[in-house]
């Protein structure tokens, strides 16, 4: 009566809907068609079956009925399989913070899913826990008692291991989450047929890339240590008790401090000393070892995982989502899910937002040492002085784009300091990134974390003349009749002036073109035919814990990120662990796989046009360097000072009239220094 679609309804019409699936669309006669008509025939048959149920069964078998016919989200559908899945045991054994974590799900199974939102899920269960002491099941002291306790998950997917499990599949479970609790239709048992926007053919190429480049980085990662504890801190000091604190996370913890009365040295030998042979994932297949817990812990730990999602700028459909190296054993997903350090990756939200600001990719800025003052927002003085990747500076006048195509962390503080870090921020914002930033000095060098969902739509904002473009992962849904009950498209809004998204297109193929541009191991692949153009941005987080790499071309962007989920585990240096070296070679090896297919819809070609005429100079060629010969080493590239004698530079192509880009191995410039 007061106009809410979304009335409340006890659990015995809950049971009616779940029984009969009286919300279906099969389900609804002529009369349901007609406006305002639907939700009364829907509830008055709800409530007649209501009725019934009430008349038929006691109040103890309608709730084991409704506890059988409800999801919980993790393809665990009923009590059983629940109570199975999160914690490993029958329902008749749960205790009383268990069963008040599932009880609390039912409201919502993906904002309270303790795996994926586990803060919300242990927030909710307290709020069942305090209406059980409203109602008299529970004492004040006890509640008070309970809530303090943690999840104490054990997850268990034995029984749920099948060849339809993957990332794509647990993306799509999310995608459609809220638009089954808005239409009240359960998608795991309304005989549904939902149609992806992923392209099979180029998510087969990602995945073997994917495949190939990640058994490689692995193999280096292992290498880069040996036989060195890999788990450290800020300083490069070994963390203590690293291991020690994950095990006492894990189930066999808990069990073995009953077992040994809560004596933790007894619980850490067994935990050490007794092995047992099992099968652990490797790039080789699974492998037969003879693994102690903290073994298995150690090898788990130590393996690199990675994100990667590619999409049409223009329509927003996503062809290509890989979510980590295996669903089976990583169930996180690392494109929208985790959020990690973006680096140097963010740095073209500075310059957007100079560009914004009435600047051109011409003007200039002198790569000289920053020292910025601010107050923090604790009201405290600060002073930041950000380093270049190589710790020097070369006091060079720079134009923009000169100095995003070489990542130049002087002169994108400086930028970001001219246009003030809250302006990067809102930019940020408009062209797509959702998480919080913290505006800081530092914003423009990618101190906050973000996700490679968020990036690939904020860089399609680039593409697509300044709109934003929501991406989409289901086109459409097609019911058991075969008739199409939803479709689905992107939501497009003006964000960025035209003009300035298409000098932001510009600059990003500056990485690849300008002397020096952290994007120049692109030249090993073959991509350039035709007079192919791709921009890009490298990035690198703090001690190499992190390594992205962000693509366009005139047909797709693609992000990639690679990294340990544990992030006190990283390569020692750049030429280990920058993006140019982990997440690039897996774009580039993408890329050059698809450009062999034409049929795929992705092709050699130069950028679009401007929509809009450009009235900003950004016809400002650099000046050529020259370079000594680089070394093995990433770090010996020099530049060539006056009354050097170097040997000239090869032209590798001509850039619109400018100056031939140079190939280059020189390192990206890492947000070092971050406040």
């Amino acid at each position: 009566m007061k106009g809410d679609p979304r009335g409340a309804s006890t659990i015995t019409q809950q049971l009616a809907k779940n029984l009969f699936k009286t919300r279906y669309t099969n389900a609804q006669g002529y009369l349901s068609k007609v406006p305002g008509i639907s939700i009364l025939i829907t509830k008055y048959k709800e409530w007649m079956t209501a009725y019934k149920l009430e008349n038929r069964y006691s109040k103890d078998e309608i709730i084991t009925m409704y506890l059988n016919t409800v999801s919980f989200s993790n393809n665990a559908y009923g009590i059983k399989s629940a109570s199975i899945r999160y914690f490993n045991k029958q329902p008749s054994t749960l205790d009383v913070n268990e069963s008040a974590l599932l009880v609390g799900m039912l409201k919502g199974t993906t904002i309270y899913n303790p795996i994926r939102n586990p803060k919300n899920a242990m927030q909710r269960r307290n709020v069942v826990l305090a209406q059980m002491e409203k109602s008299g099941y529970l004492t004040q002291a006890q509640v008070a008692d309970f809530s303090k306790d943690s999840l104490r998950l054990d997850l268990n997917y034995k029984d749920n291991i099948d060849g339809n499990d993957s990332y794509i599949r647990s993306a799509v479970e999310r995608w459609l989450e809220k638009w089954s609790q808005d239409n009240e239709i359960d998608i795991y048992k309304a005989g549904l047929k939902i149609y992806t926007t992923i392209d099979s053919r180029m998510q087969k190429i990602a995945e073997k890339v994917v495949s190939d480049r990640m058994e490689e980085l692995q193999r280096r990662l292992k290498n880069t240590w040996g036989s060195e504890e890999p788990w450290r801190d800020k300083e490069g000091k070994v963390v203590p008790e690293f291991l020690e604190n994950h095990a006492r996370k894990l189930p066999i913890y808990s069990d073995l401090m009953r077992k040994y009365h809560n004596n933790e040295d007894s619980v850490f030998a067994e935990l050490r000393s007794k092995k047992k042979e099992m099968e652990v994932f490797t790039w080789q297949g699974m492998e037969k070892v003879n693994y102690s817990t903290m073994d298995s812990l150690k090898h788990y730990l130590m393996m690199l995982n990675t994100g990667m999602m590619a999409m049409n700028p223009y329509n927003g459909e996503i062809k290509v989502w890989v979510g980590g190296i295996n669903h089976e054993y990583y169930k996180f997903d690392h494109v929208n899910q985790a959020k990690r350090q973006a680096g140097s990756t963010f740095k073209p939200f500075a310059y957007m937002a100079a560009l914004e600001s009435g600047m051109s990719p011409c003007d200039k800025f002198t790569d000289k040492p920053v020292k910025i003052e601010f107050t923090n927002k604790k009201g405290e003085h600060e002073v930041w002085e950000p380093k270049n990747a190589d710790w020097s500076v070369s006091y060079r006048e720079m134009s923009l784009r000169w100095a995003m195509a070489r990542s130049l962390n002087t002169i994108t503080a400086q930028v970001t300091e001219a246009v003030g870090w809250d302006k990067v921020v809102d930019v940020a914002h408009l062209c797509g990134i959702d998480s919080k930033l913290e505006s800081v000095p530092s914003v423009g060098l990618g101190s906050n974390d973000v996700s490679v969902f968020e990036m690939v739509k904020a860089y399609a904002t680039f593409m697509n003349a300044g709109k934003k473009t929501e991406p989409v992962l289901v086109s459409k849904i097609v019911g058991m009749d075969g008739n199409t009950i939803a479709t689905f498209k992107s939501e497009q809004k003006q964000v960025i002036n035209p003009e300035n998204a298409w000098l932001m297109t510009y600059m990003l193929r500056g990485t690849v073109e300008e002397p020096s541009g952290t994007s120049q191991a692109l030249w090993e692949w073959d991509l350039f035919k035709d007079g192919n153009e791709i921009g890009g941005k490298t990035g690198t987080s703090s001690d190499y814990v992190d390594g992205w790499y962000m693509g366009v071309t005139k047909d797709l962007v693609a992000g990639v990120w690679v990294g340990c989920d544990e992030q006190s585990i990283h390569f020692k240096n750049s030429g280990t662990g920058e993006g140019s070296k982990t997440a690039l070679p897996i774009y580039a090896l993408f890329m050059e796989e698809l450009y062999k297919h034409p049929e795929l819809g992705v092709t050699f070609g130069k950028f679009p046009e401007s929509t809009v005429e450009v009235k900003k100079d950004y016809r400002c060629p650099s000046p050529r360097i020259r370079v000594e010969q680089p070394t093995d080493s990433v770090d010996n590239v020099e530049e060539g000072g006056e009354g050097m004698v170097l040997p000239e530079l090869e032209e590798v192509r001509p850039v619109q009239g400018e100056v031939g880009a140079q190939r280059s191995n020189a390192p990206e410039n890492r947000s070092n220094n971050l406040p």
